[in-house]
């Protein structure tokens, strides 16, 4: 079990990697004037999303299996599950952001992203001290 729990960090830490540079992007992004610039920032972001994606997959699977090998068990794990079904959903809506920029449908300012980049962080800091702590 250690070997899967030693690749499920690896996995999670690649998966969060993404998903702090990503927003990053869509900062540059909702900054950017020059179409060539855009162009590359955007495929940049495209190619980001889809290594992401592919890194989440065993990252979950993963740890369901730690979950069914260790048989968790008390209410942090609970909280933790909550949080991470909540990367899954922040995971999600930078994908949907994705596809607004791309459509040029975007609304927003980069400040607003500067705010929406530091939520994986959070979540991160959160599932690590539930992991760790296990406060309840």
């Amino acid at each position: 079990m250690l070997w899967i729990k030693a690749f499920h960090i690896v996995f999670i830490a690649s998966w969060f990697a993404g998903l702090f540079y990503l927003p990053r992007i869509f900062v540059n992004l909702a900054q950017e004037t020059e179409m060539v610039a855009t162009a590359r920032l955007l495929l940049m972001a495209r190619k980001l999303y889809r290594f992401m994606s592919i890194l989440m997959i065993p990252a979950l699977a993963l740890g369901i299996w730690l979950w069914l090998g260790y048989g968790f068990k008390g209410g942090w794990l609970h909280a933790k599950l909550a949080l991470v079904i909540l990367a899954i959903g922040y995971h999600h809506a930078c994908g949907s952001l994705l596809k607004k920029f791309e459509n040029g449908a975007n609304r927003r300012a980069h400040t607003w992203y500067r705010w929406f980049n530091e939520v994986p962080v959070v979540l991160l800091l959160a599932i690590t001290i539930l992991v760790v702590v296990k406060p309840f």
